[in-house]
């Protein structure tokens, strides 16, 4: 006759085997939803379109080990202009370099936005929530992709994946340089499938066809 002890972990290894099993054919389920989300977005307004400039400051901060030479005459601060536009305070032989103030050109722009979508499709019995965005995509010289996130909401429940709303972008636009005058870009509805358990899915809705003004206002 086997004892109590053994017989309830008999009992809860059995537990534990089944609920990994539930949890593996839930997480496999996913795998046969087909979901077929839409999405529109219109631009009803530009609210502004702005050139800003500022400083960014730079600072460097050196941490230096020294093993000082007793016969080293450590005499105090020198102050050194260095060719970079850097002013250096130097304790003799280590120095601190404070960088000065860097200009900064940036350009932001404010949206009014139309967002329609039905995204129920992405829902099963084993999802969570949704978590989707909305970013601005567009190439520079520089990048070959520029992402700007302008929007974003969790959609707790499949009742709450069908909606409309029209809303200013909730997080800047902003572009460093003059790269946003007369551009092209698209708006991509980015989506995040959190599952109660196995993993995440991923993708997106991108819709083409937007530009910015050519002249500030």
């Amino acid at each position: 006759m086997h004892s109590f002890g053994f017989r309830a972990n008999a009992v809860l290894t059995f537990g534990i085997t089944i609920l990994a099993f539930i949890c593996a054919m839930a997480s496999v389920s996913d795998n046969f939803n087909s979901p077929r989300p839409s999405a529109e977005i219109q631009i009803l307004n530009i609210n502004w379109f702005q050139k800003q400039h500022g400083n960014d400051e730079e600072i460097l901060s050196l941490k230096l080990a020294v093993s000082l030479d007793l016969n080293v005459d450590v005499g105090g601060w020198h102050e050194v202009n260095m060719p970079d536009r850097r002013l250096c305070k130097v304790w003799d032989v280590v120095p601190i370099c404070l960088f000065s103030p860097i200009d900064v050109t940036a350009v932001m722009a404010s949206l009014t936005m139309n967002i329609t979508a039905d995204l129920q499709s992405l829902f099963t019995w084993n999802t969570k929530q949704v978590f989707v965005f909305i970013a601005a995509e567009y190439e520079t010289p520089k990048n070959a992709l520029n992402q700007v996130s302008l929007w974003d909401a969790i959609i707790p429940a499949k009742e709450h994946a069908k909606f409309w709303v029209q809303t200013a972008n909730k997080y800047r636009f902003v572009d460093q340089g003059n790269n946003l005058r007369g551009k092209h870009f698209n708006l991509t509805l980015h989506w995040h499938v959190m599952p109660k358990t196995g993993k995440m899915f991923a993708n997106k809705l991108v819709i083409p066809g937007y530009r910015l003004p050519e002249e500030y206002r």
